[in-house]
């Protein structure tokens, strides 16, 4: 099978999009079975946090690569 560049750029944007939603919603059921999130708080909240972790992260690393 021959693979060209956009399908493994399709393929790598597919699993960190997978892993994405694998990462809150283990997040989120950790946080919550040791009852560390408030009362309000559903699994949006956690999935936002989560883009925060990651903007911060690419963030870093834009800063350290200059």
């Amino acid at each position: 099978m021959n693979f060209d560049e956009s399908d493994s750029m399709i393929a790598v944007s597919i699993g960190y999009i997978f892993m994405f939603f694998i990462f809150s919603g283990v997040l989120f059921f950790v946080l919550s079975y040791f009852n560390k999130l408030p009362e309000s708080w559903n699994y949006i909240h956690v999935f936002l946090v989560s883009v925060l972790i990651i903007l911060l992260g690419k963030t870093i690393k834009f800063w350290l690569e200059k």
